[in-house]
């Protein structure tokens, strides 16, 4: 199958789940279909697929992933020692885990075509990721705290590991209690990448962009307390400040520099 027909499948598929959609005709156009499956992925509840549907799902994602263009984890120079700062996409980074900013459903984003990291590590995932957050929230009975962390499998990203956080969110004035939160959010995930051996971990810039962090201090804090950790633990994993605006970048580059 082409790219194309994999998706036209996936597309046919998805649609036959939404009733309300079943008279949905398949749009012309790569641009459209994309977003049309995006939102298809986006809006699916976590619940069993059949293994046809993941084998050409899996194909799909992997060949367009790889299309965009993977970034090894060795092809880094560190910008200290044992701290590395990168700008792209996180879906197509080969690091041993990346870290999500989750909501403390920790199920996804169910906006179409949301232009969180949230919806886009679920959307390059793929479905067996939602799948995995809410064997995970089931058994935990509750909502995630914030500052805290779960790891699960990437499935179809470069990465091993996806471990997800949920960040504070400023709703006014920055408090202490929001600083205090964020860090707890860095080490979180940084004891979850010592318990499953990883010797890289790529974060991005948590609770910033919709939950509202100054970038400026979130940057501080991220810094600081990846620092502390590897003080305080001797941790070998390697860390990597992953950005995707320029503004974001400029801070850390300024921070580390």
């Amino acid at each position: 199958m082409t790219q194309t027909q994999k998706r036209e499948y996936l597309i046919t598929q998805l649609l036959k789940e939404q009733p309300q959609l079943l008279t949905m005709e398949i749009p012309s156009g790569e641009q459209r279909q994309k977003a049309l499956l995006r939102s298809l992925f986006n809006i699916r509840m976590p619940k069993p697929v059949n293994q046809e549907f993941l084998r050409v799902q899996d194909s799909y994602l992997q060949e367009e992933i790889r299309q965009k263009g993977i970034t090894r984890f060795d092809d880094l120079r560190p910008i200290q020692q044992g701290i590395y700062l990168w700008r792209g996409d996180i879906t197509t980074i080969a690091v041993d885990a990346i870290v999500n900013a989750a909501n403390s459903q920790m199920l996804g984003c169910f906006v179409p075509c949301h232009v969180c990291i949230d919806n886009a590590i679920h959307t390059f995932a793929g479905v067996q990721l939602r799948l995995s957050c809410a064997e995970l929230m089931n058994k935990q009975g509750h909502e995630e705290e914030t500052g805290k962390a779960k790891i699960t499998p990437a499935f179809n990203l470069p990465s091993k590991y996806v471990i997800h956080t949920v960040g504070p969110i400023v709703g006014g004035r920055l408090t202490q209690k929001d600083k205090d939160l964020l860090a707890s959010c860095y080490r979180s995930c940084l004891e979850l990448a010592d318990e499953n051996e990883c010797r890289s971990i790529a974060f991005c810039c948590i609770s910033t962009g919709e939950f509202h962090f100054p970038n400026d201090k979130a940057a501080e804090i991220a810094i600081r307390t990846v620092k502390e950790y590897k003080a305080q633990t001797q941790s070998k994993t390697e860390v990597v400040f992953n950005v995707f605006k320029e503004y974001d970048y400029n801070i850390y580059r300024e921070l580390l520099e």
